[in-house]
């Protein structure tokens, strides 16, 4: 494919690599994949008038460096029209992946794994806030704006306006918020696995200080779409949740729809 044009800076990055489009995923931003004999590299490149911005993936992808096994920043910049990161690979398969279906129970394990490890980051100087009153009144922003796309819906939403779902989101926000180090997109197409055990985590723009559930929530319906929803309750007693708090996983999932 021909190379997307970049920033000076960044055209000084490349070399003779091959480009390629990644269609895995739901990410707002065009993923590309540069490969190389020795190694592979990936660009993200979106609008500069997204509604989420590449630099707050940049800033906490270098926050987390020596703590969870995430890409390297390797080149960022911007212009008028787009913003551009370049990040290093995450080497394996993504949880996605057709070829996990001989192995969904250790696939379950390690997607739990992979949880508990991202949870237990020490959240004292976290400075990335996804607490719920700074969720909510994002989402607000969002409506206001016209920025929620509502054909993209889930399925058990489809039909509605984003203003009725906005009204259930503030009539049903819970009391409480068991606070961790949360991925904020933990879903299957962002957990990297190689020889059978998760090898590292990507697309981090989300990420921050939230409820547990945050993540709880959108893995289990990622699993349900991806392998069906027979092997949550091996996810779920791998990660060591004795009783599942089925509205908080409702709420969530709710809360997803505006980003």
């Amino acid at each position: 494919m021909d190379k997307p044009s970049l920033p000076d800076s960044l055209t000084r990055l490349m070399n003779d690599e091959v480009w390629s489009r990644i269609t895995v995923g739901m990410s707002g931003a065009d993923t590309f994949r540069l490969t190389a004999p020795s190694h592979n590299r990936y660009m993200k490149i979106q609008s500069a008038s997204s509604v989420e911005s590449l630099w707050q993936e940049k800033e906490r992808l270098i926050w987390l460096q020596g703590k969870l096994p995430v890409p390297k920043v390797l080149g960022y910049d911007k212009d008028a029209a787009k913003e551009y990161l370049l990040v290093s690979e995450i080497a394996g398969v993504d949880a996605s992946d057709r070829s996990y279906e001989s192995m969904l129970p250790q696939l379950m394990r390690q997607l739990a794994i992979g949880l508990r490890t991202i949870h237990e980051v020490i959240i004292d100087n976290c400075p990335f806030d996804q607490r719920l009153d700074r969720k909510i009144a994002e989402a607000k922003r969002r409506v206001d704006n016209k920025r929620i796309n509502e054909d993209q819906f889930d399925p058990v939403r489809q039909g509605f306006k984003a203003e009725e779902l906005l009204e259930e989101l503030l009539r049903k926000k819970p009391a409480d918020e068991d606070l961790v180090f949360t991925h904020g997109d933990y879903c299957l197409p962002n957990i990297i696995l190689k020889d059978g055990r998760v090898s590292g985590f990507v697309d981090w723009g989300r990420a921050g200080t939230a409820d547990r559930y945050q993540d709880i929530a959108l893995a289990i319906r990622s699993i349900t779409y991806n392998f069906g929803e027979q092997q949550v309750g091996y996810f779920l007693e791998a990660y060591g949740l004795p009783e599942l708090d089925e509205p908080k996983v409702s709420y969530y999932q709710l809360l997803d729809e505006f980003y």
